[in-house]
């Protein structure tokens, strides 16, 4: 009986355990995907955010199949991950770093960087500077 008992104590532990994980885990971090692009339509990508224990927001882009800037019409040289801020500020985060797999030719590109400003929604352009301050007119991909 008290092994029974023991079995149901450790087993319920168990259930409640996970079920304090997954909700940590689900509820701190945010997915959002970029919709099919007009002007790069394999491209396809993803942004994750995450808050962190300092009220910052880790944010990590992701692309697969963006072509290389210099390829498009006009050629640029680079692309730049632009923010929406909660207070309606468009924010320059950083550039798209690319490359390709020795077997794998797809390109895939991604951008880590932490931000003090909460996160709405992203978009990526492609420009000739990455430090430009203001967005180009040449938007290659955008969140839901």
């Amino acid at each position: 009986m008290k092994k029974l008992h023991l079995q149901k104590s450790s087993s319920l532990l168990l259930l409640l355990f996970t079920m304090v994980v997954v909700v940590m885990l689900t509820s701190c971090s945010r997915k959002m995907t970029f919709e099919t692009s007009r002007v790069v339509p394999a491209a396809k990508g993803s942004v994750a955010v995450k808050k962190g224990k300092n009220n910052n927001y880790q944010v990590n882009v992701k692309t697969i199949n963006l072509a290389k800037p210099g390829n498009l019409t006009p050629p640029k040289n680079v692309y730049v991950v632009w923010m929406k801020t909660d207070d309606n500020d468009i924010r320059n985060i950083g550039m798209i770093k690319s490359s390709s797999g020795i077997i794998s030719h797809t390109l895939k590109g991604n951008l880590k960087t932490v931000t003090t400003s909460k996160p709405i929604s992203f978009f990526i352009t492609a420009e000739n500077d990455g430090d430009v301050q203001y967005p180009g007119n040449q938007e290659v991909l955008q969140t839901k």
